[in-house]
């Protein structure tokens, strides 16, 4: 492992927590591309409806909006869905799109007096695949401008590093998981090709505070981002992974998949104990207008007083749930139904991101 620069996050005592601390907060961006959604966006608004009401009774909500008529629209829904507007604080910003795990602010801890909590500011090109990332690109900054907090840019060879926040995964006691078809791939919407494997480890340690990557092959199909791990592999304590798993050996996902457990098998977490890897099942192929989707019950989200976890009308859904019911014992493991809300390739994890409680 290199050496981090004396003034790097890291150095300074930041780290990047795990989903399970306490949060102060969880960030939204209220829906508005229907280009994201053709033919089924007017029922995308009610599913963030129900997410707000299941994440409210145990934090505050920072839903971003990108007008007075957007954020009237939203009053509106959630009101019906009887969620406590009480917890959610609006936030005119203007933005591309509304999947906040990707472009919105990633925050890092520390324990200190002086600047506890910051924002490190990774730079989001919308997957290196769609023309429109501007606005989204802003967002790290004006939240950090909102909230008051340091706001770190993360350079690398004089350019600034691509991350999106769905393609790792932390456990918050050093360890990280990614993707290499995400993260080292240069051929298919590359991140950062001026980066080597060994330069990019050397970010995500400097700049996350993480000491081990652990990488995996590939993703699942239908994933337009190619590759991101929150649909594959999920850290649910400091020594225990959820990893989809395919059983039908003619399935495009099993031979990956497959990989991917094999990979885990010898892995040892920071402090030596070897990693415990569950299995978490696929719904069946879900398919819409011809395009396989990326459904995955790895894409939950873990707030304070809710798991939730995209249910799709499959069999397996129960399976899942009661999987990660045993894994959260101290949450309400909630299923609520994705089938309309993955045709926009992402599910809730894919939408929130967590503020950590200081």
């Amino acid at each position: 492992m290199k050496q981090s620069n004396a003034k790097t996050p890291a150095a300074l005592g930041y780290r990047h927590p795990a989903e399970w601390d306490p949060h102060q907060a969880t960030w939204l961006t209220w829906p508005h591309k229907r280009s994201d959604w053709p033919g089924k966006f007017q029922a995308v608004p009610w599913v963030f409806g129900e997410i707000v009401r299941k994440l409210a009774p145990g934090e505050t909500i920072h839903l971003i909006v990108d007008s007075q008529q957007r954020k009237a629209a939203a009053q509106r829904v959630l009101q019906k869905n009887g969620a406590d507007l009480n917890a959610v604080n609006f936030h005119l910003i203007k933005t591309d799109r509304g999947w906040n795990r990707d472009a919105g602010p990633i925050f890092i801890k520390r324990d200190a007096k002086r600047d506890p909590l910051a924002i490190i500011n990774f730079q989001f090109n919308a997957w290196a695949k769609y023309p429109e990332w501007k606005l989204d690109n802003q967002i790290p900054a004006k939240a950090a401008r909102k909230l008051k907090l340091p706001c770190i840019d993360v350079k690398a060879n004089g350019k600034p590093v691509v991350l999106e926040g769905g393609a790792i995964d932390v456990n918050g006691a050093g360890d990280l998981l990614a993707t290499e078809e995400c993260l080292l791939d240069a051929a298919v919407q590359p991140r950062n090709p001026q980066l080597t494997k060994e330069q990019f480890e050397t970010v995500l340690r400097d700049n996350l505070g993480v000491e081990r990557i652990h990488w995996l092959g590939k993703g699942i199909v239908g994933d337009d981002t190619h590759g991101h791990v929150d649909d594959l592999c999920r850290f649910v304590n400091p020594t225990t992974v959820v990893l989809v798993e395919e059983k039908n050996p003619n399935d495009a996902n099993y031979a990956a998949l497959h990989e991917n457990r094999e990979r885990l098998q010898s892995v040892r977490v920071c402090g030596g104990k070897k990693l415990d890897v569950i299995a978490l099942p696929m719904p069946q192929p879900l398919v819409f207008d011809g395009q396989r989707l990326p459904a995955s019950y790895a894409n939950f989200y873990i707030g304070n007083a809710a798991v939730l976890v995209p249910t799709f009308n499959d069999p397996n859904d129960y399976i899942a749930l009661g999987v990660l019911r045993e894994l959260f014992p101290d949450r309400s493991v909630v299923g609520v139904n994705a089938v309309d809300l993955i045709w926009g390739l992402g599910a809730f994890h894919c939408l929130t991101h967590e503020q950590p409680a200081v």
